[in-house]
């Protein structure tokens, strides 16, 4: 009967053991994920402020095309046509510049994609059916 004891109490050890280190790895696991959410949702938002401050750069641009605007029809009230042919060409070249930089804010933010940490829950979901699966067997 001794040897029974000893037999049950080393199984008891041995779920012991066995529950200790699934908890340890789980909690491990959690520690990962967290880091690897951290590390996707800096790399969005770096994305995000780079598509936002080049959009900034589009209105301050497309401000200055508007006022350039402005003085070319300042200026072709003014003389009849030096002045404000060479502010119309001015015009020009900043809306060009304008919409260059806003598609390339547009770029960016479309790059960047939905603000979720999409790598993170899908190896979250991996994680939960690898656990339910080890679990039924």
């Amino acid at each position: 009967m001794r040897t029974e004891e000893q037999q049950a109490h080393t199984a008891d050890d041995s779920v012991g053991v066995l529950v200790s280190r699934a908890s340890q790895q789980i909690s491990e696991l959690v520690r990962e994920e967290m880091q690897l959410a951290r590390a996707e949702m800096t790399q969005k938002g770096r994305r995000y402020g780079k598509g936002g401050g080049l959009f900034g750069a589009a209105g301050l641009i497309g401000i200055l095309a508007l006022q350039a605007l402005v003085a070319a029809c300042i200026a072709a009230l003014a003389l009849v046509l030096p002045v404000w042919a060479a502010a119309l060409i001015v015009t020009g070249v900043l809306g060009v510049v304008a919409a260059v930089t806003a598609l390339a804010g547009k770029k960016q933010i479309a790059r960047a994609g939905t603000p979720a940490p999409e790598q993170t829950i899908d190896s979250v979901k991996a994680d939960l059916a690898e656990i339910k699966e080890k679990a039924h067997r």
